[in-house]
């Protein structure tokens, strides 16, 4: 009976039943937090597995399977990624994403910056102003989409009205392979400004103003506390911004759906476009998730490249 009691006491008492385990956590205070730690991390970490983990490793699985959702998977190796190479859609759906970054990234990041820079001010009707930029982000991505197709309607469109007022030519906005994937990096820059206005105007209110008072009783000017005290301070904040604005750019799905379909002639075709088509129109869900790994990868190594990249220009407290 001695041994069996100290047996008892030995092993975690989940084994014997749940009326042990109140003693068993009484015992020690730490292994008492650490089981509601993991209780309370619980309802996450099955959401992690479920919706995260399991499908990432699902989808790696499908890119070496032909599979087109009716039946069991085929297992076919590199057959996905061989046919994807020699892919021309998958090319010019990969630069136009690339184009559509670079180009949405950068300028989205710098207007931002001015906007934030002159809200900062104290200025009358400032919080007006902010709720203003601030709108479209809260706006559903169908009702942008949907205006802005109306906007960019050739013959009764908006903005073509207002060229033909000024008596400039009319333009095919979302018809020609030319300028449809500008229009669509117009409207992204426009929907991305609000958020990052928002970010851009919290580092800004975290600058302490004894860093300017010092800048100014050494003669700088405006300009200078700019260049010397505001971009320093303010580079944790545009890196985040950065990393965010480029996962969201390489995201970019709805407005292509809504406004143009990928077209005309795969001009605004994107990886996420051209994934959603081969796996949920054509059927090819091998093929989409070769897509969606290879896409995966290039977000995950560029995103890697940031974060060693920063340490060269990022400027934190210490």
């Amino acid at each position: 009976m001695i041994r069996q009691s100290r047996l008892l006491q030995s092993k975690p008492p989940g084994i014997w039943g749940f009326r042990h385990i109140g003693t068993w956590m009484a015992r020690s205070p730490a292994r008492y937090n650490a089981v509601w730690a993991y209780l309370m991390l619980l309802p996450f970490l099955i959401g992690l597995v479920v919706f995260i983990v399991g499908p990432l490793f699902f989808a790696v699985f499908l890119s070496f399977t032909d599979w087109n959702i009716l039946g069991w998977p085929r297992w076919v190796g590199l057959l996905n990624y061989s046919e994807l190479l020699a892919d021309p859609v998958f090319w010019k759906a990969f630069w136009n994403t690339i184009y559509y970054t670079l180009i949405t990234v950068p300028v989205t990041i710098v207007i931002s910056l001015g906007l934030a820079t002159l809200m900062n001010r104290p200025i009358r009707g400032v919080f007006v102003l902010r709720a203003i930029y601030f709108s479209p982000i809260t706006v559903s991505v169908i009702a942008v989409g949907l205006l802005w197709s109306w906007l960019y309607t050739p013959n009764y469109g908006f903005l073509n009205y207002v060229l033909r007022f000024l008596g400039i030519q009319p333009i095919s906005w979302l018809v020609s392979a030319q300028t449809a994937l500008l229009s669509l990096m117009i409207v992204g820059i426009w929907r991305g400004l609000g958020f990052n206005i928002v970010v851009m105007l919290a580092g800004l209110k975290s600058i302490p103003q004894e860093m300017y008072d010092a800048s100014a009783i050494d003669g700088a000017n405006e300009i200078q506390q700019f260049r010397h005290v505001t971009l320093p301070m303010l580079t944790p904040t545009l890196f985040f911004a950065v990393v965010m604005a480029f996962i969201s750019s390489f995201q970019v799905f709805e407005l292509t759906y809504i406004m143009t379909q990928g077209g005309p002639s795969n001009s605004t075709t994107t990886l996420i476009y051209n994934t959603y088509l081969q796996g949920f129109t054509f059927l090819r869900m091998g093929y989409a998730s070769a897509i969606s790994v290879v896409f995966l990868a290039v977000v995950l190594i560029v995103t890697i490249w940031q974060i060693k990249f920063q340490e060269k220009w990022v400027h934190y407290d210490e």
